[in-house]
């Protein structure tokens, strides 16, 4: 029988174990980034549990890549951490890592029984012997990254000579953890290809801008990077019958199936609308307004309608009309921003009784003008002006830019953590023509 002390013992190595196994949960759980959630676990279980340990994943091709390996002493590590692709996985499966990435484990390792690295059996061999040659191995468990029946990868944990050894009382909690590494891995991985065709059927509702014209054109859309649906942002261009060239952006309240199919109704109806009536910008939209009232009560969006067309003495005019959408932005080629203010209303879906205005603004020649929904300037932790003063600032620097390297910078700089969708919208009208003698 054990005494009380032992029983404590038992107890405590218990309650480490649960600590530790919660610690790699919280971790793996904290972020959808797998190669981060891969490292945040490998900072706890170092030195909590091993003095070393490594992660290695099955990529599509089936072939093994290296992605973290942390060790108590980081001079211990070669520059660039021996982490990267592997050899690939042999036929016949000789060392511990091929044997486990093949299905079988966890395995546990005695460095006193393993050979030299130059006795591999094949290369990939070779690669593991080396990590544990380098970084000084007595006892080793290689685990599989098992889920839904299928190896991911695997996890290696590892303690040098002056530490206890690790034994086969091991084995359980290092599968449970290995288990757990894995579903994270798995759930990540899905949760990438759900974002991939929300995202694909979100820019297959989107149209082709016009490729004709005397006006530059380029439009980008870019997903929430902490979302998987569709939502209800949108951008549309097209030439009216009449000559002007239309240039349309808008965002339909909420963030799911329902708001995308919303978003492409109301898109529809706003190009038969403005096709059949050809009206100034609040006309049009007020017509749209009392069609989205009557089709969709229970909705609300925002939109701006805007005509690109020449006036009488060959400037470069924008008659805009916003409903409840923030402000287009004008960049002159010089650098100069302001925002066009004018013809501004309630969303759609609010008051389809009240009247609507609409702005006109000249454009100067070689100057850029930037539609764009409000995921682009909103941030949860500062005000709505802080998010405008950004956006002027950034694209100020980029005037002079080409459109498509001034639309990427815009989206790399502005969205790259957004919680929302964005559509960016931009016409860049040309240099004045030279005068004939």
């Amino acid at each position: 029988m054990m005494d009380d002390f032992e029983v404590d013992d038992v107890v405590q190595r218990a309650l480490d174990r649960l600590t530790l196994l919660a610690e790699a949960t919280t971790a793996l759980s904290s972020t959808l980034n797998p190669y981060e959630g891969l490292r945040r676990v490998c900072r706890i279980l170092v030195p909590q549990l091993a003095d070393w340990c490594a992660v290695d994943l099955l990529e599509e091709s089936g072939r093994p890549r290296r992605v973290c390996v942390h060790h108590r002493d980081p001079g211990v590590l070669p520059f660039g951490g021996m982490t990267g692709l592997l050899p690939p996985l042999p036929e016949a499966a000789a060392g511990p890592l091929a044997r486990v990435l093949g299905g079988t484990g966890p395995l546990l390792v005695h460095g006193k029984d393993l050979p030299a690295p130059g006795q591999a059996v094949d290369p990939l061999h070779a690669r593991q012997l080396e990590l544990f040659d380098q970084l000084g191995t007595d006892t080793a468990i290689v685990a599989p990254l098992r889920a839904r029946r299928q190896v991911l990868g695997a996890l290696t944990i590892a303690r040098n000579p002056g530490r206890p050894a690790l034994a086969g009382d091991d084995l359980p909690m290092v599968e449970d953890l290995a288990h757990r590494i894995a579903l994270a891995l798995d759930n990540s991985r899905l949760h990438r290809e759900t974002q991939h065709i929300a995202e694909r059927l979100q820019l297959s509702l989107l149209p082709a801008l016009p490729t004709t014209g005397p006006f530059e054109m380029a439009a980008r859309y870019a997903p929430a990077a902490t979302t998987a649906e569709v939502g209800g942002d949108w951008y549309d261009s097209f030439p009216l019958p009449t000559g002007p060239t239309t240039l349309i952006i808008g965002d339909v309240t909420g963030h799911d199936l329902r708001a995308a199919v919303t978003m492409s109704q109301l898109r529809n109806m706003l190009r038969g609308i403005s096709c059949d009536r050809q009206e100034p910008p609040g006309q049009i939209l007020h017509r749209l307004d009392l069609a989205h009232h009557t089709l969709y009560p229970q909705a609300t969006a925002t939109c701006i309608y805007a005509l690109l067309d020449k006036d009488s003495n060959g400037a470069w005019t924008l008659d805009h009309s916003s409903a409840g959408h923030p402000p287009p932005l004008l960049i002159t080629h010089e650098g100069d921003t302001r925002y066009l203010d004018g013809g501004r209303g309630l969303l759609l879906g609010v008051d389809p009784d009240l009247p609507r205005t609409h702005g006109t603004d000249v454009l100067p020649a070689r100057s850029t003008v930037v539609f764009y929904t409000d995921g682009l300037i909103e941030r949860r932790s500062e005000g709505l002006d802080a998010g405008l003063t950004r956006l002027r600032q950034h694209a100020a620097a980029l005037a002079r830019e080409p459109l498509d390297t001034f639309c990427d910078e815009l989206i790399n700089g502005l969205a790259a953590d957004h919680a929302d969708d964005v559509a960016l919208l931009t016409a860049r009208v040309p240099a004045p023509s030279p005068v004939r003698h």
